[in-house]
């Protein structure tokens, strides 16, 4: 095969698998904004309330790998169409940066996922002792999304219902909040029959929800470190061929 076909069929496996690079990129930039403004979610909105910003630290990690991938895969495109060798340099460079960067975050997710998961569980309690408490006004988004949680997966408190005995807002000691009851009531305790409550604690629900996110966070950056290699790999011979090319244009 001739230098200028092979330089060809790289460049199309380069754009094509740099498209995906780019894909997964701005996946991870979605990501990193409905973290951060999304006050529909309940991780969100429970670890940015208060002095624990943790959420919004990492949607800006996200956020900045997402778009260096961007500006990295403009540059990979560019200099594989226009064979530019200084583009490609570069391009290369940055991808070994980012490999570099991504492997730190995978592996600090995975060595700080306990952690984290304490934290959510921890704030979940707060939350229950904090729920309905006429001075934190502002914290009423949590205490809707965490209405929506048990009146929808019928299930009260994170273990059980017992859990809002420790609650010292209630009107009298056997209220509970009206969303662990089939009540449609507006407001934030109900009294009602025993026989009535959901028994079953939220913490399953929340437990998975918190590992498929981080699956799936988990997934994109593998998906990404792979894709990596084939590209660094691909540029390389790329350029190397573009330099024979020009100095043996009908090497066979």
């Amino acid at each position: 095969m001739k230098i200028r076909d092979k330089i060809i069929v790289q460049k199309y496996y380069l754009n094509v698998f740099n498209g995906i690079f780019l894909a997964l990129g701005l996946m991870l930039v979605t990501f990193g904004l409905w973290l951060l403004f999304d006050r529909n979610n309940f991780f969100s909105v429970l670890f940015s309330s208060g002095k624990n910003q943790l959420v919004a630290y990492f949607s800006y990690i996200l956020l900045g790998i997402g778009s260096l991938i961007t500006f990295t895969s403009a540059v990979g495109f560019f200099g594989s169409s226009m064979e530019i060798k200084c583009l490609l340099i570069t391009y290369i460079s940055f991808q070994i940066l980012l490999f570099v960067t991504q492997m730190a975050i995978l592996v600090l997710m995975f060595v700080k996922k306990e952690e984290v998961h304490n934290q959510w569980n921890s704030r979940i309690d707060d939350v229950i002792s904090e729920y309905g408490n006429e001075s934190l006004a502002e914290q009423e988004p949590v205490w809707n999304i965490l209405n929506a949680v048990q009146q929808n997966m019928e299930c009260c408190g994170r273990y059980n219902v017992t859990q809002w005995e420790r609650n010292e807002n209630k009107g009298s000691i056997t209220q509970i909040p009206c969303s662990c009851t089939k009540s449609n009531l507006k407001k934030w305790f109900c009294d009602v029959p025993g026989e009535s409550i959901y028994s079953m604690g939220c913490e399953e629900y929340l437990n998975t929800w918190f590992e498929n996110n981080v699956f799936i966070l988990a997934a994109i950056f593998i998906s990404l470190l792979m894709t990596q290699i084939f590209l660094v790999t691909v540029t390389c011979q790329l350029f190397r061929n573009i330099r024979k090319n020009i100095i043996w244009p009908d090497e066979l």
